[in-house]
């Protein structure tokens, strides 16, 4: 499948706030409409965006509807997810995917949208945006990485993504389709329609607050399902509070080398995407990168543009 790549975002252009999953607090999506506008965007939402069905944000038809009608409007030039949580998996057997090659936009988020960004991908082949939310990211004053959110939505050529504070596991080098997101999601897709396709990736990997067992679970879970086996290079986010409460005398580094060192990858550690300590790393879903790891450190670079511009 060919790449179909969205329109470059500007200053001035109407950004659409979606829930396609957990329900959100009016004064968290407040506070990330104003992040938006101190970056020049005019932040759209509809009516409803603040409902309330069990844990999710309101019935499946009005987050369906509230997605589709973001999707084909023409003056919303993005769109953003507010927040994850769960329930994005709903979504999936009602989309018509044909309608995101028809109507390419940038799309953005993480955790629980996973399951939506990953399915783009690979059905519509549709460029997505592993990056900030609006009631988490853009509600914080250090709560986006502008470097890599400027070079992902604006077109940049190449440029190299932030290893900050990365963590080298395994030296080597690598080019492929950057891909991935939530290990909780890339595993819960197994045996599903919407099956991970990681053929030739530089897999991204992340999570939040799971215990070392269960990330050792699903990262074999993903080995016994062959997705490991045409995986190009490894990269692992921070993986905030993965940690056993009563502590514990072994890394998760450690564990995840456990699971993955047969494989003769790079493998790199900390990457500051998705559920992170501070300003959230954006990466483009679909693109070609290269990933150098070596004893001097980690370097990511994307090879091409994310978008087009006009």
């Amino acid at each position: 499948m060919s790449l179909i790549k969205p329109r470059a975002l500007k200053p001035g252009d109407k950004v659409g706030i979606i829930a396609p999953a957990s329900n959100i607090k009016r004064e968290l999506l407040e506070e990330g409409i104003a992040g938006l506008r101190q970056l020049g965007y005019e932040p759209i939402y509809l009516p409803g965006i603040l409902e309330r069905e069990l844990y999710f944000a309101g019935s499946l038809e009005r987050r369906l509807r509230e997605l589709e009608e973001m999707l084909e409007r023409d003056d919303i030039a993005a769109i953003i997810c507010a927040r994850g949580g769960y329930g994005a998996n709903y979504l999936l057997e009602r989309l018509d995917f044909e309608k995101f090659a028809q109507h390419p936009k940038i799309i953005c988020g993480y955790s629980d949208i996973t399951t939506l960004l990953t399915a783009i991908t690979d059905r519509a082949g549709l460029i997505t945006f592993h990056g900030p939310m609006v009631t988490k990211d853009f509600a914080s004053a250090d709560g986006v990485d502008l470097s890599s959110w400027n070079s992902g939505v604006s077109g940049a050529t190449t440029w190299d993504v932030s290893t900050d504070g990365v963590e080298v596991l395994r030296e080597g080098r690598a080019q492929g389709s950057l891909y991935g997101g939530c290990l909780s999601l890339l595993a819960a897709s197994l045996g599903t329609p919407f099956e991970i396709q990681t053929d030739e990736t530089i897999l991204f990997i992340e999570d939040l607050a799971a215990k070392p067992y269960q990330v050792d679970r699903m990262l074999m879970q993903l080995r016994l399902a062959g997705k490991f086996d045409q995986v190009r290079g490894l990269i692992f986010g921070e993986m905030m509070d993965c940690v056993q409460p009563s502590g514990q005398d072994y890394t998760l580094q450690r564990v995840i080398m456990r699971v993955l060192g047969s494989y003769d990858v790079p493998t790199i550690y900390g990457l500051r995407s998705g559920h992170v300590s501070r300003a959230n790393i954006t990466l483009p879903l679909g693109v070609q990168a290269k990933l150098i790891a070596s004893g001097s450190g980690a370097k990511l670079t994307v090879l091409e543009p994310s978008v087009q511009v006009s």
